[in-house]
């Protein structure tokens, strides 16, 4: 395992990565949430923004301009689509409803439109959050699961006894969605609607991810330790090494 690999502590600050081309709002939004209690990372452009997690790790939520150089806030949430289903909130001039539709439907908790209140925006932090409750984990770089698993999100991979193991898109997807809510049962339906948001999956499809998967992180696949199966429910990932004992 990397000797960069950490332990993040569970009382780390809840982290907003703020995306924006425009100094000013960068500043004003981070002095508003940092004042909220939040721990604030900006980036000026998607480009950027994806180095950030790649250095730092993947934050709780972030906030991200529609229109920018480059890449556009749309184009940013869908390679973070790749290995995440990281909660965003679009803060944007384009007031288009076609725009506002397609970036709520597709890729955001919410869209708040410029000129914005500073207050109402951590609000609408504080409650998207809030509705994704409480993270076990930490998504830093190198998230250390435990002494034989060990998570790289951003370059899609698992660190298991020491050796790196490639993960696919969805696989990554997918083990983001159980870690975030270690401790809490996914239901199968909500994991097929993150997943496949814009395509009609079935249940069968999920369980051929879950067995790859598997095959890829568990010591033993045929008595998993960690994609635990909550019969006629769906899934969980444990918050502890202790807690896959007593099952």
């Amino acid at each position: 395992m990397p000797a960069d690999a950490i332990l993040a502590p569970e009382a780390a600050l809840q982290r907003i990565l703020v995306v924006d081309d425009d100094a000013e709002i960068l500043r004003l939004v981070q002095d508003k949430l940092e004042g909220a209690g939040f721990e604030v990372l900006t980036a000026s452009s998607a480009e950027q923004a994806l180095q950030v997690i790649e250095r730092r790790g993947l934050p709780h939520l972030a906030i991200v301009d529609v229109i920018m150089p480059g890449l556009n806030g749309f184009e940013l949430c869908e390679k973070l689509q790749e290995f995440s289903d990281l909660p965003v909130i679009f803060l944007s001039a384009v007031d288009e409803q076609e725009t506002v539709i397609q970036g709520i439907s597709r890729f955001a908790e919410d869209y708040i439109i410029k000129p914005f209140s500073p207050r109402e925006l951590a609000v609408r932090v504080e409650r998207v959050l809030r509705r994704m409750g409480d993270y076990t984990y930490t998504f830093d770089p190198i998230t250390q699961v435990d002494g034989h698993l060990a998570v790289d999100l951003a370059h899609r991979r698992a660190f298991v006894g020491g050796q790196p193991v490639a993960l696919t898109p969805t696989e990554t997807k997918l083990l983001y969605i159980l870690m975030r809510n270690a401790g809490r049962i996914v239901t199968a339906d909500f994991l097929l609607r993150r997943l496949w948001p814009l395509k009609e999956v079935f249940e069968d499809a999920l369980r051929v991810h879950i067995h790859r998967l598997r095959q890829k992180i568990e010591p033993n696949a045929n008595q998993p330790e960690y994609i635990l199966t909550e019969r006629g429910i769906g899934y969980s990932f444990p918050n502890s090494p202790e807690r896959t004992a007593e099952r």
